[in-house]
């Protein structure tokens, strides 16, 4: 009995986990973008609903656990990149074409190995560049409003000291507290608790679609996908990768006019799934993914109420949980873009100028500081690239001739024909 409870009760807390330590930087994207209260809810209901049937399907016809979780790193990049010319429509009209861009990749895997083979630097440098304004949020809320701030940043390193899963969703709920404990009586009069389906017609410009389309499907495949399939890998899975850009995007696709920003393989609650705490079977472990899907998707029912409590709270407090959530994935980024750039110092210039392009939040002929940063990362690669001699190599002393073995090729997965990539899992 205790082991077929096992996975239900991982994936529940997988769920748990996955909403309560970020959908505050996903209402936060939403409203930097142009979204309503309603809006917003709606986007959040989408999003719970699309990745909790994609990781229905995927752990259910692929028996493996494949989490699906929301892009956080996207919807930071949209608190990054604010309100679009022609705000939420054309933000709306983004979201489409990164889904788009997801199912081709799906479809067509050099598309997928082109943006796996940007150069890790100056992706690690870029997803750092995007994380760090919000990331800073904590600090400022400290001197901003002490009193508030000062509980949530304190219940937060008391959890990450001693209960890590926890540390999020226990600085939420404290702030949930500080909220309750300061808002005005009035403040959710009038509120609707119980979100709906809103969906808006999309539109679109050629800034919005360099400035916030392609960041935001290099961010979810770089910062998402990419190390998502690394997780699974490490736990001896061999997923289909093809298979789960194809359902994700279509997830995606789905949930962009209800608001939904970008839907994707998780990397934390894909550890939660897969790890051998889900069951001591391997095979059984799938259980944990869907149980999560389903729970993601009920939780969605509470959209409004959270919506509601972001309105009447303080911007600042509701940035500064959203950057606690992201001081693991900011953490990771660098990580990736400084020890790339040690093993390879060529690359550290550029790794830099990524970084701080990126993180300056300029806006150029109304596209974002996120494609900047990557187009300057690049130029720089290639404007101080050398391509090192050949070393001359003498030639080998005359000996029997050996046989000599091919050299080792990545074994294909015979579903997606796609190869499991080795990268470093990144934060949720």
């Amino acid at each position: 009995m205790a082991g077929r409870a096992q996975p239900l009760l991982a994936g529940g807390v997988a769920a748990l986990v996955g909403f309560a330590s970020s959908f505050t930087v996903v209402l936060a994207g939403f409203r930097a973008v142009g979204a309503s209260d309603a809006q917003a809810a709606s986007g959040l209901l989408a999003l719970c609903v699309a990745c909790g049937l994609a990781a229905a399907w995927l752990g259910w016809r692929h028996r493996i656990p494949m989490s699906v979780a929301w892009s956080t790193p996207g919807a930071a990049l949209l608190v990054a990149t604010g309100p679009p010319p022609g705000g939420w429509p054309v933000a709306v009209g983004a979201f489409l074409v990164a889904g788009l861009l997801i199912v081709a990749a799906g479809l067509f895997p050099p598309l997928g190995r082109a943006v796996a083979a940007i150069p890790k630097p100056v992706a690690g440098a870029m997803l750092a560049g995007v994380l760090l304004p919000l990331c800073t949020a904590p600090f400022r809320a400290l001197v901003e409003l002490p009193t508030v701030a000062g509980p949530v940043v304190v219940g937060w390193l008391l959890l990450h000291r001693f209960a890590r899963r926890w540390a999020v969703p226990g600085a939420l709920l404290v702030a949930v507290a500080a909220i309750a404990l300061t808002a005005p009586p009035a403040g959710l009069t009038g509120v609707t608790l119980i979100p709906s389906v809103t969906l808006t017609a999309p539109a679109w410009n050629a800034s919005a679609l360099v400035g916030l389309a392609l960041p935001l499907f290099l961010v979810t495949m770089a910062a998402q996908n990419v190390p998502g399939m690394a997780v699974l890998v490490g736990y001896g899975y061999r997923p289909p990768f093809g298979a789960a850009l194809r359902a994700t995007g279509l997830a995606s696709l789905l949930a962009a006019p209800a608001g939904g920003h970008g839907v994707n393989l998780a990397a934390i609650t894909a550890a939660l799934a897969a790890a051998p705490d889900a069951h001591p079977d391997p095979e059984r472990r799938w259980i944990a993914s869907v149980t999560a899907g389903i729970g993601l998707a009920l939780l969605g029912l509470g959209a409004g109420v959270a919506t509601a409590l972001v309105a009447v709270a303080p911007p600042i407090l509701i940035e500064a949980v959203a950057g606690l959530a992201l001081l693991g994935a900011l953490g990771t980024a660098l990580a990736s873009a400084v020890a790339s750039a040690v093993a390879e110092p060529a690359t550290r210039e550029a790794a830099v100028v990524t970084f701080v392009v990126t993180a300056s939040e300029v806006t150029l002929i109304g596209v974002g500081g996120a494609f900047w940063g990557l187009v300057a990362g690049c130029l720089m690669l290639l404007l101080f690239h050398r391509r090192r001699p050949a070393e001359p190599t003498e030639p080998a002393a005359p000996t029997e001739p050996a046989a000599t073995a091919a050299p080792e090729r990545p074994t294909r997965d015979r579903r997606s024909g796609a190869v499991p990539v080795d990268r470093a899992p990144q934060h949720h």
